[in-house]
């Protein structure tokens, strides 16, 4: 999609300003693709420069994380912690342990977080951390040593009114639950608000493991309903097997349709009579299996290694493992095999050539930043919980949730429509979450 003059030199400045980030380049490139209209009603945004500054990160840390496995040997790894804009609040944003884990990842990640916290309405800024440490194959051991150190250097930079990181991929109750202890350990204080995804035995909030999974599938009902649709009878398709995948699954299972195939970093089970979720939350909450031996159980399943998962027909698609994961070919794929609905829970999984097809061809489309916005929406939920000394029950929390993403789906809409693209669920979210971002800077003058 090609930018207009003005826009276009903003975003080579940019990617000139940042060599080699290709994820932050490409998500870049998607928020100044819809804001063209937004300068010309607001021309204070340009003249306060609000698209190079919002693009620039406030901090960015860069720090070595040495640990020791259980050979007694010496590792070292990089962690990041990228703090973008707090214009509406304390940053906020996961953090993520995988080998693919790099600078520029990091900034994409935490570039969509502003818009994403954004669009939650909840007070909180956009940031996002993480580390190229690989949590599989190692031990509980291993793993505690590593989010030990790595909180020695994190701790100096976060704070429940400064920063508030929470897990991603690689980080689970678990890893927060060390990062949380070395944290108290470094500052003798219980400060439950430096960090969400607790347990729920000290200071966690309920839903907070389900919420991005719910959250995805509340926005895509809001979608189906939009047509007059819903997911009764619908066959499903949700990339991934990991917390946001499982509890799209069971989510969607409640409101009546069929997910028929999952996958992992291996490959990928189909499953025509529907996946068995208990089965999969065994393998991957409890024994930390890969998705092949679902097929040991289930005989009428086929597993196929590395497999595409978006080859399947299905009505509705969720992607929900990584990012660009949805090519152009998967997208004309869906699209001819008759999907009518995709919703992200994964960030940006879908390449700009692929999310172009969804978009021409019709198919309601919801964007990483606001369908799989209930996760960060949950965790602000955690934070007014610690802050007040209280814990809501699940039914309230899922209550706040579902109405959280439901007027996520109103601002969407309502954007795209004043802003002349009716439907168009990417440019509305891009343009909700910006004006108030750019509003909040404005008023807080040069900083």
């Amino acid at each position: 999609m090609a930018l207009n003059e003005h826009l276009q030199a903003i975003y080579q400045d940019i990617v000139a300003r940042n060599p080699g980030e290709a994820e932050f380049h490409q998500a870049v490139h998607e928020v100044l693709d819809a804001l063209g209209p937004v300068l010309v009603k607001y021309p204070e945004f340009s003249e306060h420069k609000i698209l190079r500054r919002i693009s620039e990160p406030e901090r960015q840390l860069i720090f070595r994380v040495p640990w020791q496995n259980d050979k007694n040997q010496v590792e070292i790894n990089r962690g990041f912690r990228v703090q973008f804009n707090s214009a509406l609040g304390p940053y906020k944003g996961g953090l993520r342990f995988h080998p693919s884990v790099y600078l520029g990842i990091v900034k994409f990640l935490g570039f969509e977080q502003i818009f994403k916290n954004s669009l939650t309405g909840l007070p909180i800024g956009g940031a996002k951390g993480g580390s190229d440490f690989d949590p599989k194959g190692k031990s509980e051991s291993e793993i505690m040593r590593f989010c030990q150190s790595f909180m020695v250097e994190l701790w100096r930079i976060i704070g429940e009114h400064t920063d508030v990181p929470a897990g991603d991929i690689g980080v689970g109750t678990r890893e927060v639950g060390f990062l949380f202890g070395q944290y108290k350990r470094l500052t003798n204080k219980f400060e439950a608000g430096v960090i969400t995804g607790k347990g729920l035995y000290y200071g966690g909030s309920q839903v907070r493991t389900e919420a991005t999974g719910y959250g995805c599938v509340y926005f895509v009902n809001e979608m189906l309903k939009s047509r007059n649709l819903d997911f009764a009878g619908k066959k499903v398709t949700v990339s991934g097997s990991g917390n946001v995948a499982i509890y799209t699954h069971e989510k969607v299972t409640e409101f009546g349709g069929k997910v028929i195939a999952m996958s992992d970093s291996n490959g990928v089970i189909y499953d025509e009579k529907g996946i068995n979720l208990e089965t999969i939350k065994q393998f991957k909450e409890v024994e930390r299996r890969r998705i092949k031996d679902y097929c040991d159980h289930h005989k009428g399943a086929r597993y196929t290694p590395n497999g595409r998962i978006w080859d399947i027909p299905c009505d509705v698609a969720f992607p929900s493992a990584t990012q660009n994961e949805i090519t152009g070919r998967d997208a004309k794929t869906l699209v001819e095999n008759g999907c009518i609905a995709v919703g992200e829970g994964a960030n940006m999984p879908t390449t700009p050539e692929g999310a172009e097809i969804f978009l021409n061809a019709g198919v309601l489309y919801g964007p990483g930043k606001a369908a799989n916005a209930g996760g960060v929406a949950t965790s602000a939920l955690e934070m007014q919980q610690n802050a007040s000394r209280d814990a809501w029950t699940f039914e309230e929390t899922d209550k706040k949730l579902q109405d959280i993403m439901k007027n996520i789906f109103q601002a969407c809409s309502e954007a795209a429509e004043e802003f002349g693209s009716p439907g168009n669920l990417v440019k509305g979210a891009n343009i909700a979450g910006f004006i108030k971002v750019a509003r909040a800077m404005i008023s807080q003058g040069l900083i």
